[in-house]
């Protein structure tokens, strides 16, 4: 396993090691002992394992929880997506800036999203395929989003020439992220 740096503190990419043959391939999605070893997330707990399963220009996010933000360790296991984060921390240095990285089946990346951070991503491949392992239960209340197309934060999602984005109507609708930090004090 290695670990690819980012400008945003605490937030990780993680590179994984296959073991392939003939008859395919075996890549150890988590070990606890190994991320705490690394210094990720000491004490890690997850307590809810999501799945997704997207076709091509599907853009999910950017979400996060209000009162009980979840901690995210996220891979895809078939396909490609950018991934995105947003600093939505109140108090860091980095708070409204955003990261993205290309999470695939074959590069084998996955990426520590902490607690506090609006997470989303863009099926750039047919279909992808993605797992999220999170540290707090789902709170429907207390969802929020920004959207995705904020000038604010001029995100550089590879849109895939000639294919539509498909968001949801909630994402379409969602506020930007002035408004998104002015509820959650992240000046």
């Amino acid at each position: 396993m290695r670990h690819l740096p980012t400008p945003l503190a605490g937030l990780v990419v993680l590179e994984l090691d296959a073991f392939a043959d003939a008859r395919g391939r075996f890549v150890e999605l988590f070990h606890r002992g190994r991320y705490t070893e690394a210094g990720i997330a000491p004490g890690l707990e997850f307590v809810q394992d999501n799945f997704s399963s997207s076709v091509r220009g599907t853009l999910r996010g950017l979400h996060y929880q209000l009162a009980h933000p979840q901690g995210k360790l996220v891979s895809v296991t078939r396909g490609e997506v950018f991934d995105v984060v947003v600093d939505l921390r109140p108090g860091s240095a980095t708070v409204g800036q955003w990261y993205g990285v290309v999470l695939s089946a074959v590069n084998r990346r996955q990426m520590w999203v902490p607690p506090g951070f609006a997470h989303g991503f863009y099926v750039t491949s047919a279909e992808a395929d993605f797992l999220y392992k999170c540290t707090a239960v789902y709170a429907p209340g207390d969802e929020r989003a920004i959207r995705w197309d904020d000038a604010e934060l001029a995100i550089a999602w590879p849109l895939v020439a000639g294919a539509p984005t498909l968001v949801s109507p909630k994402d379409a609708a969602a506020p930007t992220l002035r408004e998104a930090r002015a509820e959650i004090g992240a000046a």
